[in-house]
């Protein structure tokens, strides 16, 4: 990796063999480095020592240390994350302030064939796609790992050889993770039958990194054919597009597996469900609309027919800043063309305060244009409305009554007639 010869390095270093390698491996190479510890105060005394000990091979090796110590367990708690997942977040969240602040060009991780193994095996026996079995990535935007392709028996006969010193983990010793479990327990037993496995598993892994990038190319090729609008808040896909492919299922898969999906069968059965028929993740919703599929953020406190947002417009108030836009509101003594940003209603026919608010079911209005009456979700329905836009509507009202329905359509019944004394000017910015 010559590109590091060039580069400040932040070198992650917990005190254990594999980082303590790195750390002397990048020193003896000249690499402009520093050294960074988290103390995750989880083994008590042993943990300061971990700490201590970096600080000591900072100053043999002559190089900045930083120190973090981070209450492990509360955040775990605070996050819901087991003890393992708390660490790993901690531990990285850190490195990332530590680069942008200090602009590092690069995070190093003491990662090595034997991690990369286990990292698999973890994800083959909890389930996982293609991605999951293609190993942990040796540059991943400004991590890198430069050990990935030593063994840790590679690694023991360096410091063995150089009479480098390090510290064992005691919790290494235990089987209460499943990662360990594989350490003491499988991984051997595998390196028994087959002396070569980790250099046949690192073949293995090019093969499937190679099929990994023709998935890709393929799911970028239907992807551009099914994305039909992308905006802020949403993207929308063309069914018909996913119906064409021989395995509709595999490429959902692999389009939306990012955003937290999880029922797989449930996703697919969209492609032929109902209008407005939705499936969840924690984070994002999967949207059935007509000859669509909507993806966006999920919003549970969208609930029309229980929650209503609302805000009050007293009469003389010239502005209006609104989480959809600016409403101006000016007199005015004459009336231009109607667009869907702007409108004219008799003022006199107007009770204040106005009320903005957001529409719910059972709202009527009188369409501008037509004669009688209509429920918006009749009218929505015939502008074909997603979901997602009539969950985006706003209305101005007056004394209950729909004044105009915000950027799309006002009411007949105050309108500016030849009696309209006072004209007020309404502009969605």
């Amino acid at each position: 990796m010559p590109f590091l010869k060039e580069s400040k390095l932040l070198i992650a270093v917990s005190g254990g063999l594999d980082s303590v390698v790195l750390a002397q491996l990048c020193h003896a190479l000249k690499f402009d480095i520093t050294l960074a510890h988290c103390n995750f105060k989880l083994r008590g005394k042993e943990s300061d020592l971990d700490e201590n000990f970096v600080l000591k091979l900072g100053d043999k090796l002559d190089v900045e240390v930083f120190v973090e110590n981070s209450d492990t367990e509360t955040y775990a708690e605070t996050e819901k994350l087991s003890i393992q997942m708390a660490a790993r977040e901690l531990r990285y969240n850190w490195f990332f302030d530590l680069a942008e602040n200090l602009n590092f060009d690069y995070i190093l991780t003491a990662h090595h064939a034997d991690d990369n193994l286990e990292t698999f095996l973890i994800n083959l026996t909890r389930g996982t796609g293609l991605n999951g079995l293609t190993g942990i990535p040796e540059i991943n935007e400004n991590i890198v790992r430069p050990l990935l392709s030593f063994t840790r028996d590679q690694l023991e006969i360096y410091v063995n050889e150089n009479n480098i010193k390090w510290r064992e983990d005691s919790s290494n010793a235990s089987d209460k993770y499943l990662r360990n479990k594989l350490r003491h327990q499988v991984i051997p037993h595998l390196k028994e039958v087959n002396p070569e496995m980790l250099q046949n598993f690192k073949n293995t892994l090019e093969h499937l990194n190679d099929s990994a990038d023709i998935v890709d190319e393929s799911v970028n090729s239907v992807s551009k054919r099914a994305i039909d609008a992308i905006d802020e808040h949403q993207i929308t896909f063309k069914i018909s597009e996913f119906k064409k492919v021989n395995n509709s299922k595999a490429y959902l898969f692999e389009m939306f597996k990012e955003y937290g999906f999880a029922e797989w069968n449930d996703v697919v059965n969209l492609l032929d469900a109902q209008s407005g028929k939705q499936v969840f993740s924690k984070t994002h919703r999967l949207i059935k609309n007509r000859t669509h599929l909507i993806l966006t953020y999920r919003n549970d406190n969208v609930i029309q027919s229980e929650s209503v947002e609302s805000y009050t417009i007293k009469e003389g108030d010239k502005k209006f800043e609104a989480t959809f836009g600016v409403l101006l509101f000016d007199e005015t003594d004459t009336v231009s063309e109607l667009s869907m940003t702007t409108i004219f209603v008799d003022k006199d026919k107007l009770e204040f305060p106005l009320l903005l608010r957001q529409w719910k079911n059972g709202d009527v209005f009188h369409p501008q244009g037509m004669n009688g009456k209509k429920k918006l979700s009749k009218y929505f329905k015939d502008e074909k409305l997603s979901i997602i836009d009539k969950e985006n509507v706003w209305l101005l009202t007056s004394d209950d009554k729909i004044v105009w329905v915000i950027g799309m359509r006002a009411d007949n019944r105050f309108k500016v007639t030849e009696n309209t004394e006072h004209i007020l000017k309404v502009t969605l910015q």
